[in-house]
Formats: structure tokens, sequence, C-alpha cells
């Protein structure tokens, strides 16, 4: 129930306006976010990478709804991958993408020629690009534009969302020889006859996810902050024999920093996910709803300062 209602509130203006004026939820917001400048993200690339972790930068603009800001949102990637090349952080930072900046609400033709430029920026910044999944309904459209884009750039990487039920059908078709996988649960709202509802019920699809993965020939970078399935993970590396390179966990930006250090220091490969901009109130929300310690952390903030 609060799962949902915090999904609604993510796409109602209303909800949004009192959220982004309401006092200090800014400085909660920033525990997730890394800034509102390029400036930011290059900033706390620069200190993640240092202290041994990789990083997926994304910059929040999706839901752009005509040719103008989608132009604009592709020049800010590419001004990105420029700044992070310049900076010798390509073999460390990639980039993640939603389609829905660049495009996918307008043209998808517009969208799979936006992608390919970002793309040819990251390849000059010895980088990739990873494509985000976002609503169920752009889930065939996203898979047949990453398939483009493999054409020509085969590390482009597809996010797998754990709660849709042909969630372990799409980790199948792609978990071939270099495909790269992110599987993460996923926070959009759903029908219940496209996506489970329950947290067992989502949990379980996601380590069927992993099985399918790690046994695979793909690289898997599997999101999740939960200690019981990065705990399975582990047993599956073990299990189907995957070095501590052939895979790697991936976690949010301020969510258990202690954790990513920890595995980093036992040789895995740990990937943060550091997002920003201007336009963060759908992505702050949908953290909110991935996880009640979330919301908790929320409400612990807006009660200490009050």
């Amino acid at each position: 129930m609060l799962r949902q209602a915090l999904l609604a509130a993510s796409r109602s203006g209303g909800a949004r306006r009192v959220v982004e004026t309401a006092p200090f939820t800014r400085d909660v917001a920033r525990r997730f976010i890394a800034g509102e400048t390029i400036e930011d993200a290059v900033r706390v690339t620069r200190e993640l990478t240092g202290e041994g972790l990789l990083v997926s930068v994304d910059f929040l603009g999706e839901d752009t709804l005509d040719r103008k800001g989608t132009g604009a949102n592709v020049r800010r990637y590419i001004e990105l991958l420029d700044r992070l090349g310049a900076a010798r952080l390509g073999a460390r930072a990639e980039v993640s993408v939603k389609l829905s900046a660049i495009g996918q609400p307008v043209d998808e033709s517009l969208t799979l020629d936006n992608a390919r430029r970002i793309c040819t920026a990251a390849r000059s910044a010895g980088t990739a690009v990873t494509v985000d999944m976002e609503d169920h309904t752009t889930v065939d459209s996203t898979l047949g534009i990453v398939h483009e884009l493999r054409r020509d750039f085969p590390d482009t990487g597809a996010v797998i969302q754990a709660y849709l039920r042909r969630a372990e059908e799409y980790c199948a078709e792609l978990s071939y020889e270099g495909s790269r996988v992110r599987l993460c649960k996923g926070a959009y709202a759903a029908p219940d006859d496209v996506a489970f509802s329950g947290k067992e019920d989502v949990d379980k699809s996601f380590v069927r996810c992993m099985k399918i993965l790690m046994a695979g020939k793909g690289y898997p970078m599997l999101a999740t902050h939960d200690p019981r399935l990065i705990d399975i993970a582990g047993a599956l590396a073990v299990l189907d024999e995957r070095d501590a390179d052939a895979f790697e966990y991936q976690m949010l930006y301020g969510v258990r920093p202690q954790e990513q250090r920890r595995l980093a220091g036992q040789g895995a490969q740990v990937r943060v996910y550091v997002a920003y901009g201007e336009d963060w109130y759908g992505f702050f929300m949908r953290r909110l709803a991935e996880s009640p310690g979330n919301l908790r952390l929320l409400a612990r903030s807006l009660v200490g300062r009050g």
C-alpha cells in the first residue's frame, strides 16, 4: 500500500510541489543525489573511484516530451562524457541513460539516433552506456533500441526489472557472451498481470533471474542492497565458478556505503549509481518507494530538524 502510494506521488504534480518546497527535503534528497550540476557529478565520481569503486552516472531528465528538450539532454550527456574523459575517469565510470530523456515519448527513430550520439561520445571517453529500463509499457521499445545499439556498440548495457513477470525470459535472452545486464527489482507501478507486487514474490524473481545470469555467458550487474540477496549472489559466483571481475554488484549513491566499501575491499566489483540534475523529484520518490528504510530516513530527518 505504502509503495503504491509513493509511486503514485512520484507522478503527481501536486505532491511534487509539496515535497520540493517542504523544509529540509533537499537535504534528505542529497543523500541519494550527487547534486544538480555536471561539476557535482564529476566530483562525486572522482571521490568514489578514488576509493576503489566503479560508477554509473545518470542525468535526471526523464519524461522529456519535446524535441528541444531531448536535444538539450543529449548535449548534457555528451558534455558529461567529455568531462569524464578529460578527467581520465572513463575506465571506471560509465553513464546510465533513460530513453524517456532523449526522445522515447516523442519518436523512437529520434531516440535511437540520440542514443547513438551518446554511445559515440562514451566510446571517445573510454567508457560505455547502460540503457535504463523505465515504465513497463516501454520494455519492448527499450530492448529493441538496445539490440540496435549493440550492433555498433556491443558493450551497451541492458536493464531487466525482476518485478516483471517476464523477467526470467528477458534474462535468458540476454545471457550471451559479452552481454552486460543490470538486474534490479524495479521501481515503477505496473498492473498485476504484468508485474509482481509483493516483496517476497519480487525477491524470489530476483533470485531466479540471478541464477540465469550467473550461469550464463554474459556479464551480470546485480543491483541490490539486500544483504540476503548479496549473500546468494556470492554463493552463485562460487557455484558457477565466476571470478570476481566476471560480475559486479551495484548500489545507489548514499545507500549502504559501508557495505559498498566492504565488498570492494574483498575484491568484488562494486558500482555506485550516481544521479544528478535539477529534476530529482521522481527519482527521489521512487527511491523512497523501493525501501521502507529510505522513508524512515526521511521521517527521522524531518523530525530531527523540526
